[in-house]
């Protein structure tokens, strides 16, 4: 193996220990040289290893958390749209609860050659995961670009909604409509998305409403981004006296007015709900849902773009690229109720 190693390398033109990384796969090549050791390979008629066999120019990986959240599957229609406009085929990999991790998908998918993956709301987002996974992604040559979330850790184009503004417009548009206790229920703290809307929501508290910090705080409430978590973190803060609720997602939303229903309130005479992503068929729920609409269709597109500039040989900036989000009114939001009405005790369901 040395005296092949040897071949390699001076074919090349670099060192042994740079083909070793190359053939294992180890991050600190750069792509000019990942190429050029190829090349000696083939010229020296070595087989590649299969992780480094020319992908497919037709596959590109498209890894979703889920598709019970109609986000996702808005994401992944807008994605695929653009990736065939360019003569692509997308090939769409989810988690499942107990089943696949982000990790397996993303193996299965390098092992099919695909020549690049979008990663929606993944790992990248969480701040407690280890980002190592990407830059080892990254050592196999494999293009990426990753939506809904940011790490300064990984070297990769990012696609994201302005959060904090999100949460702006919502307090803003409620604080119009005269609502002072104004709560927030959204994900687990640990998400970069959470941590930024947050920061919005406490400076917009602020600036809109001059309620401090310490005011606002007990007003922000943690959960999942189900249906059921948005009804916990909702019951939450109605018992607490919240007139009106920003929710993290859409579905978050459709859960609090069940539990302010539950309460024997009125969405949104005494409760007032605002979303958030614009899904497809929110606005035929009862009442239409008031939510901040996510730019799906340009950041998904921008995904791609920046995704085949990568594929193409021309490295797309790696830093992030944020996109406005849009407040959308409609029959869930209200003038503030000049008297809170008493919730009931919640009904078992």
């Amino acid at each position: 193996m040395t005296a092949r190693l040897a071949d390699i390398a001076a074919q090349a033109g670099v060192s042994e220990a740079t083909v070793s990384r190359v053939l294992n796969g180890k991050p600190g090549v750069s792509a000019t040289t990942r190429q050029s050791v190829l090349a000696a390979l083939d010229v020296l008629g070595y087989e590649r290893p299969v992780r480094l066999r020319q992908r497919s120019a037709g596959l590109v990986g498209l890894i979703t958390p889920e598709l019970d959240n109609p986000i996702f599957p808005a994401f992944a229609q807008v994605i695929g749209q653009a990736l065939t406009r360019q003569g692509y085929t997308p090939v769409l990999a989810t988690q499942t609860p107990g089943g696949s991790t982000e990790d397996e998908l993303t193996e299965m998918l390098v092992d099919r050659g695909v020549a690049g993956i979008i990663f929606v709301s993944g790992l990248h987002a969480d701040t407690s995961a280890d980002m190592q996974r990407y830059e080892q992604l990254r050592g196999q040559g494999v293009p990426f670009v990753l939506i809904n979330g940011f790490s300064d850790k990984v070297q990769a184009p990012f696609v994201s909604p302005d959060d904090r503004a999100a949460v702006d417009l919502a307090v803003t548009h409620l604080g119009a409509l005269g609502h002072r206790r104004i709560g927030l229920a959204l994900g687990p703290k640990r998400f970069v998305p959470v941590q930024r809307k947050i920061e919005g929501f406490v400076r917009s508290m602020q600036e809109r409403l001059q309620t401090g910090p310490a005011e606002a705080e007990p007003f922000i409430q943690h959960s999942l981004y189900t249906l059921e978590g948005g009804q916990a973190a909702a019951g939450a803060l109605i018992e607490q006296g919240a007139t009106a609720i920003v929710c993290a997602s859409d579905m978050m939303a459709l859960g609090a007015i069940r539990a302010a229903r539950q309460r024997g309130l009125d969405v949104p005479r005494d409760l007032s709900v605002v979303g958030f992503d614009d899904s497809p068929l929110i606005a035929f729920t009862d009442p239409p849902l008031t939510t901040i609409r996510q730019p799906v269709t340009a950041m998904g597109q921008a995904a791609v773009r920046a995704l085949l500039e990568e594929v193409g040989g021309t490295p797309a900036p790696h830093s992030e690229f944020v996109f406005h989000p849009e407040l959308v009114v409609r029959g869930s939001t209200a003038s503030a109720p000049k008297t809170a009405r008493i919730p009931k005790p919640a009904r078992a369901r």
